[in-house]
């Protein structure tokens, strides 16, 4: 059969029933200590039902200081295991889509306030604290960041390897590490962040050397049938910085590690990054590094409609789509879509009265059934 973005997909020992994922989508919406509430349950719970074949929880941070703010989700105690338990319990209820959690650590550009409140810098005074940071290059308009050394690398390192095995507590399918946007694993690959004189900086092999040791840290200690993917940025969009060269170099590097999937974003690190805005302009990433990395592909930014995400499938530039703020504007994406493209996608079946062959007064048969025999 053709490619499509609603053919079935595995990654190692997970079988997605089809290429369309939910982005990792910061909430800005958890406690002050990092435990997820009500508006986490609502909101994975409802994508849960979306039709998609794979969610990514938010940006997750593996130590209070890798909060981009005080109210970001975390995962360094047993305390937010308990509060992320009900969420991740209903969606495999009542959900039809896998679920994954991305593991990050906000570097540089954390301790600052909530997006709708302009995520101004935070003091120590003021519920913020001191961030790290491959060196002391901070973020324009934030803290500078102390330098991470052998001891502090360490400690980030064993609280990846921490977290990780909480998401395996918890069942996650998928772990889905951050190395884009300026953060702290991007901000050591980045020369525009860069500027250590130690084994960590100077040329490429260098400074991909801590986010693969963070890579094969939680490669250990993840079970082997389950993936273990990276966001990057495929280019800083700025003179002197990361580029899409770079990150075929990184990728290639990654996969002899164990990686997956790459999702190939763009920028974050610098202000003075000028991107070039377009529906799809990142699938050219996401092709380039899938044809010279040999590995899967998630292609991400500007992807709303159901005939473009199918073609970039079907022409294997490639192997997932994920949609983020597309999914928050329209939840049932995915519905909609297979609706466009003839195709069938999860219905809950409380929900399956709305399908509409029903108000065409066809017979609907349950998306269930129609996996019977689907290997």
């Amino acid at each position: 059969m053709p490619l499509s973005v609603f053919s079935r997909f595995s990654l190692r020992g997970l079988s997605l029933d089809n290429r369309i994922a939910v982005a990792p989508m910061a909430q800005y919406s958890a406690d002050v200590d990092g435990r997820a509430t009500e508006w986490h349950l609502v909101h994975y719970g409802g994508l849960s039902v979306s039709g998609a074949g794979l969610i990514i929880a938010e940006a997750t941070a593996v130590e209070a200081r890798g909060r981009v703010s005080p109210r970001c989700l975390g995962l360094w105690s047993d305390a937010q295991v308990e509060a992320l338990e009900p969420v991740v319990s209903f969606c495999r209820r009542y959900g039809g889509a896998k679920v994954g959690i991305q593991l990050a650590h906000s570097g540089r550009k954390g301790s600052v306030g909530v997006p709708w409140e302009k995520q101004l810098r935070l003091s120590e005074e003021s519920g913020g604290w001191v961030t790290v940071g491959p060196s002391e290059v901070p973020y324009p308009r934030r803290s500078i960041p102390e330098p991470l050394d052998a001891d502090g690398l360490a400690e980030v390192k064993a609280a990846y390897v921490s977290a990780t095995l909480r998401a395996e507590r918890l069942g996650f399918d998928l772990i889905e590490l951050h190395c884009a946007h300026g953060y702290l694993l991007h901000s050591f690959l980045s020369p525009l962040s860069n500027f250590r004189t130690d084994a960590y900086g100077g040329g490429i092999e260098n400074r991909m050397r801590f986010p693969l040791e963070v890579f094969q840290a939680i490669r250990a200690v993840w079970p082997e049938q389950k993936p273990l993917g990276v966001r990057i940025s495929a280019t800083d969009w700025a003179a002197g910085g990361w580029t899409l060269d770079d990150s075929v170099v990184f990728a290639k590097a990654l996969r002899t590690v164990g990686c997956d999937y790459i999702v190939p974003s763009s920028g974050g690190s610098t202000p003075e990054q000028r991107i070039e805005l377009a529906t799809g302009y990142q699938v050219p990433f996401a092709a380039r590094i899938r044809a010279e990395a040999k590995m899967p592909s998630m292609a991400v930014g500007l992807i709303t409609d159901p005939a473009y995400a199918d073609e970039i499938v079907a022409t294997e530039k490639a192997d997932l789509i994920a949609l983020g703020r597309g999914m928050l504007y329209d939840p049932r994406w995915p519905w909609h879509a297979a609706e466009q493209l003839r195709s069938d996608a999860y219905f809950p079946p409380q929900y399956e009265r709305s399908h509409p062959s029903m108000r065409r007064g066809d017979h609907h048969k349950p998306y269930r059934e129609t996996l019977e025999g689907v290997s």
